[in-house]
């Protein structure tokens, strides 16, 4: 089984490898939920060996790996790549809505790796995991779709973005428990939308993604 995991990590490095670019990969977590920031990673590995293939063995889409797995990975990650995550809060989000969001977090996270490496523009590339450019961004730059399945970079973009917004979600838990974000992550449960019908919205809370959920509670009023 070992051997299939690491054949499948090799594949995904091989695939950043045959741009034949320096490859920065950008992902975002938390784009559903209608509670917390949005987050976005940007990871560079700059070096490859065996040994790391074989720590990073189950490297893959964050989604496809449970909590227990991806924090078995986080560090691994992050002291083998120059990496960078970026929140972007409620209240911007809000503003400039939930995808202008996501691919500032995006620019931000790359901008800050690019600033630690030493390489012209020209030896970089910056893969987009999903169907979107970053906006207003000056380096080359590709999307990918399914790109957390595909390559190693926007993979381990993707498990940073995710256990470091899961760790923020369970931080607001402990100011509002009531939500129970430490299991939901924000993400709209029935458990979470009956603790908002009870207790109301609260500074975390994305005010645009309860419109639809308000207007149908208004409406049963009315019966």
């Amino acid at each position: 089984m070992n051997n299939l995991n690491n054949n499948k990590t090799e594949e995904l490095f091989d695939f950043d490898k045959k741009t034949g670019k320096l490859v920065i990969g950008t992902d975002e977590a938390g784009r559903g939920p209608a509670a917390g920031g949005v987050f976005a990673s940007a990871v560079c590995f700059t070096e490859k060996s065996m040994e790391l293939i074989e720590k990073l063995s189950i490297l893959n889409d964050s989604k496809q790996l449970t909590k227990k797995k991806r924090e078995s990975i986080y560090d691994t990650i992050l002291k083998n790549t120059i990496n960078s995550t970026i929140c972007i809060e409620v209240e911007e989000i809000e503003r400039i809505n939930i995808l202008n969001s996501s691919l500032k977090a995006m620019k931000l996270a790359c901008e800050d790796v690019i600033s630690k490496l030493n390489a012209d523009k020209s030896e970089l590339l910056v893969l987009v995991d999903g169907n979107k450019l970053i906006k207003n961004f000056e380096y080359p730059q590709r999307y990918v779709i399914k790109g957390d399945s595909k390559s190693a970079s926007i993979a381990a973009a993707s498990i940073l973005a995710k256990v470091t917004r899961d760790r923020y979600m369970e931080k607001l838990d402990e100011e509002f428990p009531e939500y129970n974000w430490a299991k939901n992550a924000g993400y709209l449960t029935k458990e979470h939308l009956d603790a908002i019908d009870k207790y109301g919205l609260c500074k975390y809370h994305r005010p645009s993604f309860l419109k639809k959920h308000f207007a149908k509670q208004e409406q049963l009023t009315l019966f």
